[in-house]
């Protein structure tokens, strides 16, 4: 089977909840475990040997992505290329903007995934499910999520006789409708693209979302098929997600590229990603999921955990980062400590998913979450910076407990 895919990457408008790590780059090139979010998904797409080229497809201004292409597709064995809205038209209209491009070659599927999901995606097993389904038009990836937090989600009714055929689908509903919820990754069909053009009136092609004006239709009819993954699964639409995909992205390298992992250097414990133009001293102590940028600097008796620093960061002698995101340049002085809330699914709730919660809590206080540090801050030596974020360009000469510094 001949495939294309196309990976949604949204516009600037778009991952304002991920502020203020998404100030200096598009959210899908912040790297995670040491690779841009969007690449994973390149990663992992590039398994299919019958895929022939992948699409980014958004409103980003183009140049953003010349770098990040360049480098991919010295990498990589498919061409990828960007292809540019000039406005947001939903996760389905410029799938039909673009149409004579995505099917140029005629391609028997093509995968359409949002750029923001991570997770251990199934993509081969997606394939041979729709090769079974001789009337589906479209096949979604599902998985489980609790009663009450399936809600913030698209809900998936499943037929259940074990065909895999979608009744119902509900995007976000206000009430409970099902546990299964989409993972915002699709298989189409070239016939669906028919169905889209169905959407359009004199001529104009409107904002169309697969799941508020494709989907609900579409499982009306006998188009509409689900495949079900128990694999790890998740979202980064905040900062603290990415800390939390980048745990999981290093475990899954434990599994299929141990070679990215860092095992010397310094003392390493756990899943460890350091960029080969990083400097370790010996006697730091890195790990577990931990992730250090290229060109950045570790001092002497540094302890890091559980954290993301980007490149060009320095940590001075014996600082200490706990559960935090270290913005590209900034500097944390000899002594310091910067430490976050770890987030978590409740481990008690079986198939709890990660709350993405607002920075304030219902009485105007700040939910307790990560330490984050914009662009360019610095941290003066023995301050304590705790359960905070800061915006980038900013100097820190006292210690801050609980609080967003503007």
């Amino acid at each position: 089977m001949s495939l294309k895919a196309v990976v949604l990457v949204g516009g600037a408008q778009k991952g304002t909840r991920f502020r203020p790590l998404s100030l200096k780059v598009p959210k899908p090139l912040f790297p995670i475990a040491g690779r841009p979010l969007v690449e994973h998904h390149i990663d992992a797409l590039c398994q299919l040997r019958t895929l022939s080229s992948i699409i980014l497809l958004g409103f980003y201004p183009a140049e953003q992505f010349t770098e990040f292409l360049n480098d991919v597709n010295a990498r990589y064995p498919v061409p990828i290329t960007y292809l540019q809205e000039t406005e947001s038209l939903g996760t389905a209209g410029g799938l039909l903007k673009f149409e004579s491009i995505i099917l140029a070659g005629n391609p028997s599927a093509v995968f359409v995934l949002n750029a923001d999901i991570c997770g251990d995606l199934p993509v081969a097993d997606m394939v041979e499910a729709l090769a079974n389904h001789s009337t589906a038009q479209c096949l979604i990836l599902t998985t489980e999520a609790t009663r009450d937090q399936s809600r913030n989600f698209g809900n998936v009714v499943v037929d259940e006789k074990g065909s895999g055929r979608v009744l119902h689908y509900v995007d976000k509903p206000t009430t409970f409708v099902s546990t299964s919820i989409s993972c915002g990754i699709y298989l189409l069909k070239p016939s669906i693209w028919k169905f889209l053009r169905d959407q359009v009136f004199n001529g104009t092609i409107p904002a169309l979302w697969f799941e508020l004006d494709i989907f609900p239709s579409l499982a009306t009819t006998d188009g509409l098929y689900a495949l079900h993954t128990t694999r790890w699964w998740s979202q980064t639409k905040t900062a603290g997600a990415a800390l939390y995909a980048n745990r999981h992205y290093l475990r899954l390298y434990r599994e299929h590229h141990p070679e990215r992992l860092t095992f010397s250097g310094a003392t390493i414990e756990g899943d460890v990603y350091v960029d080969p133009t990083a400097e370790v001293h010996p006697s730091a102590k890195i790990g577990p999921n931990v992730s250090i940028g290229a060109r950045a600097k570790i001092g002497a008796g540094v302890r890091v955990r559980e954290s993301i620093i980007l490149p060009d960061c320095v940590l001075e002698e014996h600082s200490c980062v706990l559960h935090s995101v270290i913005g590209w340049r900034s500097v944390v002085g000899t002594w310091a400590r910067v430490e976050g809330t770890p987030i978590s699914p409740n481990p008690n709730m079986p198939f709890a998913k990660l709350d993405n919660k607002p920075l304030f809590n219902i009485d105007g206080r700040l939910n307790p979450s990560l330490t984050i540090l914009g662009s360019d801050v610095h941290v003066s030596n023995e301050q304590i910076i705790l359960n905070s974020v800061v915006l980038p360009y900013k100097d820190l000469s006292a210690s801050y407990q609980n609080q967003i510094i503007l």
